[in-house]
C-alpha cells in the first residue's frame, strides 16, 4: 500500500534530499526568527551611546556581544541591522526580478524589433561594471538606504532579463504555445497562462540564488558610507565602522562580517535546494549525482545449475525506482534467453518496463534514481552487471550495442556524422584515421545511405528521420557487436521507412558484415523492443510479452501469434490490425496498467481481465506448458495441472 503524503510533506522530503540546503534553511530560519522577535526582546536602544562602556569585549555583563567605540550594544545593533539589511536586500531582489522578468518575457515572446530594442538597453547596462554603476547611481541621487536599494535593483535587472528571455525563447515555439495562439488566445493570455507558469520556476530559482549576493552588494554600499546613514545600523555600515578597530577590538567588525557570511551561504545553499524541488527532472533524483553505470545492490552470483546455450541469459532481474525514500519496483524477476543469431521481440504497452529492461541489461539505467536489486545478466556465461566499470565500458558498444528510440536526440548536434562514427570506431579498435574513415564509409554504405562521402560531412539536422536512424544503426554496428538492443527504432518513422529499417536489420543479422580489414558473418543476436505485434511477426523468431514489469508469456513467435495463452497477449492481438480480417473495429483493453509501486501481489492483469477469478490475486510464477511455451497465468497453471 502506497503511503499518501501531503504537499507540504512532499516538499520537505524533496528539499531534505539535499542536506546542505536543509542546513541553509535552518540557519536562515534562525536568523529570520531572531529578527522577527527583536522588537520584543529586552535589548538596549541600538542608537544610544554610552562612552563609559565603549569597546567592551563579548560576554561582558549586560552586553553579551560587547560594545562598539561609542558604547552601543553590539547584540542590539546586530539584530536591528540584520533586519534592515534583509529588508533592503530582499526588496531590491524582488524589484529587480519583477522588472527584469517582465523585460525578458516581452522580449522573448515578441522578438523582432521589440526584442532588439529591449536587449540593447539591457546590454548598455551590462557594459558597465555593476558595482561601479551602483556607485554612480547612488552618487547621483545621494547616499541613503532607499537610493542604495534603487541602485542595486537597477544593476541586477539585466541578469534577470537575460535569464528569463533565454527561457522564454526556448518555449515560445513549443506546440502548447502555438496551440494557444491558434485557439485565439491574446498576447496577454499566452504570456500569463502559457509562458509565465513555465518560466516561474526559473524566476524563483534565480531569486533564491541571487538574494544572497544582493544583500552582499547592499552591505558593500553601506560599507562605503553610501547606504545606511548614522545612527541607523545595517550590517555593511557596522562593518565599515569597525574596520579601523580591526586590531584593537576585532569583535566590532568580525561579528557583522560573520552574519553577512552566514546569510549569503545559507541563501545560496537554500537556492540549490529550491532548484532541486522545482525542477521536475530532479524530483526523483534523476540528475542529482549521475553515475556511469546502474547501481547494483545485490552481490548474488548466478545460481543456475543448467548450462545455457544462450548468448545473453537474464535471470531474476529486478530493477527498482528509489523515489522520496521509497523503492518502487519497475522490473520484477525478469527471465529470458537470447541465442546466437536469434531475434527476440519484447512487446507490451507503454510503461510495462520494456525500455527499463533494455537499459538494465548493460547497466545503463539512470542511477539515481534506478537501482538493480537482484538478478544476473550473463554474456557468454559472464555476469556483466558485476564487472568493474573499465571492463563494462569495453563491452558497451563493442559486444553489446544499443539503438535508441529517438535518433535526433541520440546523435550529437554539433558533430558531423563522420566524426561521430569515427569516434565510436576508434574507441574499440586500434585503427589509423584513414582506416577509421574508410570503415565509417563502409558502414554508411552497408546501411544503404546514398552518397556516404557527402553524408559523412553532414550534421544530424541535415538528414531525414530515416537517414538518422540508419546512422544510429551504423554506429551500433561499428564494432561488430554480438548483441544488439533495438529500443523501438521504427516508432517515429513512416510506414515506408519502417519497412526499410526492418529489412535492413534483418539482412544485417543474416548476412556478412564487410569492412576494410575483414569479412565475417555477424551472428548478431537482436533484442527488438516494440509495441507492434505486426513488426514482431516480420523479423522475430521468439517473442516475450511484458506487463507490469514481468514477462507474462514467452515462446515461438508463430505459435504465440496463432494461439496466445495469456489473456493480455490475446488482448494485444485483438488490438492489432490484420489485413483481410472481417472485423472493422479494433479491440481495446479496458483500464490502464498499474503504476510503478502499485503492482499487485498477484496477476498484474487481474483488474483488466475478463476471465479473472479470486485465485488470480495470488502470486503466480512463469510456468512451462507442454508445448514448450511459458506463461504467467494461474488459470493456465490449473489447466496444465
Amino acid at each position: 500500500m502506497v503511503e499518501k503524503t501531503t504537499p507540504a510533506l512532499e516538499f520537505w522530503q524533496r528539499l531534505n534530499r539535499n542536506r546542505l540546503s536543509t542546513v541553509g534553511l535552518l540557519m536562515l530560519g534562525l536568523i529570520f526568527a531572531l529578527c522577527l522577535i527583536t522588537p520584543w526582546l529586552p535589548l538596549p536602544d541600538p542608537d544610544v551611546t554610552d562612552l563609559a562602556n565603549r569597546l567592551k569585549t563579548p560576554l561582558t555583563s549586560n552586553h553579551w556581544l560587547g560594545t562598539d567605540e561609542l558604547g552601543r550594544d553590539l547584540l542590539s545593533r546586530l539584530l536591528w541591522g540584520t533586519r534592515v539589511s534583509l529588508v533592503v536586500g530582499f526588496v531590491a531582489t524582488l524589484a529587480a526580478a519583477l522588472v527584469g522578468s517582465l523585460i525578458g518575457l516581452v522580449a522573448g515572446y515578441f522578438q523582432g524589433w521589440i526584442d532588439s530594442g529591449l536587449m540593447r538597453g539591457v546590454d548598455t547596462l551590462m557594459a558597465f561594471p555593476y558595482m561601479l554603476l551602483a556607485l554612480a547611481i547612488v552618487a547621483a541621487f545621494g547616499p541613503g538606504l532607499l537610493n542604495a536599494l534603487f541602485a542595486i535593483a537597477i544593476v541586477n535587472v539585466p541578469f534577470f532579463a537575460r535569464t528569463v528571455r533565454g527561457a522564454t525563447i526556448s518555449l515560445v515555439q513549443q506546440e502548447f504555445v502555438l496551440a494557444a495562439r491558434i485557439g485565439g488566445a491574446s498576447h496577454f493570455g499566452v504570456l500569463g497562462r502559457e509562458l509565465l507558469p513555465n518560466i516561474l520556476p526559473v524566476i524563483v530559482v534565480t531569486i533564491s540564488t541571487t538574494a544572497g549576493w544582493m544583500i552582499l552588494e547592499t552591505a558593500g554600499l553601506s560599507f562605503l558610507g553610501l547606504g545606511a546613514q548614522p545612527p541607523t545600523a545595517d550590517l555593511g555600515s557596522m562593518l565599515g565602522e569597525g574596520r579601523k578597530l580591526l586590531f584593537t577590538a576585532p569583535h566590532v567588525s568580525t561579528l557583522p562580517g560573520l552574519v553577512i557570511l552566514i546569510l549569503v551561504i545559507s541563501l545560496n545553499l537554500l537556492g540549490d535546494g529550491v532548484r532541486d524541488v522545482l525542477d521536475p527532472r530532479l524530483r526523483g533524483g534523476a540528475l542529482r549525482s549521475p553515475q556511469p553505470r546502474t547501481e547494483v545492490l545485490s552481490t548474488e552470483l548466478s545460481s543456475s545449475q543448467v548450462r545455457s546455450t544462450g548468448k545473453l541469459v537474464v535471470r531474476n532481474l529486478t530493477t527498482e525506482l528509489l523515489q522520496q525514500g521509497q523503492a518502487k519496483p519497475l522490473l520484477r524477476n525478469v527471465d529470458f534467453e537470447l541465442r546466437p543469431g536469434e531475434c527476440l521481440g519484447l512487446v507490451g504497452e507503454s510503461g510495462c518496463g520494456k525500455s527499463v529492461t533494455a537499459l538494465s541489461l548493460a547497466a545503463l539505467a539512470a542511477s539515481p534514481p534506478l537501482q538493480i536489486t537482484s538478478g544476473t545478466v550473463e554474456l557468454d556465461g559472464e555476469d556483466i552487471l558485476r564487472l568493474p566499470l573499465r571492463l563494462l565500458q569495453d563491452i558497451r558498444g563493442k559486444r553489446v550495442s544499443y539503438i535508441f528510440q529517438d535518433p535526433l536526440a541520440t546523435l550529437n548536434p554539433v558533430l558531423t556524422i563522420g566524426e561521430q562514427l569515427i569516434q565510436v570506431i576508434r574507441r574499440h579498435q586500434s585503427l589509423t584515421s584513414k582506416a577509421s574513415c574508410a570503415e565509417a564509409l563502409s558502414l554508411l554504405s552497408k546501411v544503404r545511405i546514398p552518397s556516404p562521402e557527402t553524408r559523412m560531412k553532414a550534421y544530424p539536422h541535415q538528414l531525414s528521420g530515416g537517414m538518422r536512424q540508419r546512422v544510429c544503426i551504423a554506429i551500433a554496428l561499428a564494432n561488430r557487436p554480438e548483441v544488439l538492443i533495438a529500443d523501438e527504432p521504427t516508432t517515429a518513422l513512416d510506414v515506408t521507412i519502417q519497412a526499410e529499417v526492418l529489412s535492413l536489420l534483418n539482412d544485417l543479422r543474416q548476412t556478412t558484415l564487410e569492412n576494410s580489414q575483414t569479412v565475417q558473418r555477424t551472428g548478431l543476436s537482436v533484442l527488438f523492443i516494440t509495441h507492434d505485434l505486426g513488426v514482431v511477426s516480420t523479423i522475430c523468431e521468439k517473442v516475450a510479452v511484458m506487463y507490469a514489469g514481468q514477462i507474462v508469456e514467452f515462446g515461438e513467435t508463430q505459435s504465440i501469434l496463432e494461439s496466445p495463452e495469456h489473456p493480455y497477449t490475446q488482448a494485444l492481438l485483438a488490438c492489432t490490425l490484420r489485413l483481410g480480417a472481417n472485423h472493422k473495429v479494433l479491440g481495446g483493453i479496458p483500464g490502464t496498467p498499474p503504476p510503478p509501486g502499485g503492482y499487485p501481489s498477484g496477476c498484474g492483469f487481474n483488474t483488466r481481465c475478463n476471465s479473472a477469478t479470486s485465485i488470480c490475486q495470488e502470486p503466480v510464477n512463469l510456468i512451462q506448458l507442454p508445448s514448450g511455451r511459458q506463461v504467467r497465468c494461474v488459470l493456465k497453471q490449473d489447466a496444465n495441472a
